[in-house]
């Protein structure tokens, strides 16, 4: 379990979406975090692997089928 505190403005918006929508703003606050942290996750594997660069394969050699796990 995390607790987290919010600013108010952001709680009362979220109350508000929650009352307009008869959703629960637990649901809200889970989607938006879900949502977000695809985009983290996305983003600092995009910088690893720019940072840690690792063999790439040309077209010509994935077609051929070369065992890529044994390239590695």
């Amino acid at each position: 379990m995390i607790t987290v505190h919010l600013p108010s403005e952001i709680e009362q918006r979220i109350a508000d979406l929650a009352a307009r929508t008869g959703r629960t703003e637990t649901s809200y606050i889970e989607e938006a975090i879900m949502e977000y942290l695809d985009e983290l996750e996305d983003k600092y594997l995009a910088l690893n692997r720019l940072e840690n660069p690792a063999k790439r394969w040309t077209l010509d050699e994935m077609e051929q089928g070369i065992d890529m796990d044994s390239c590695v």
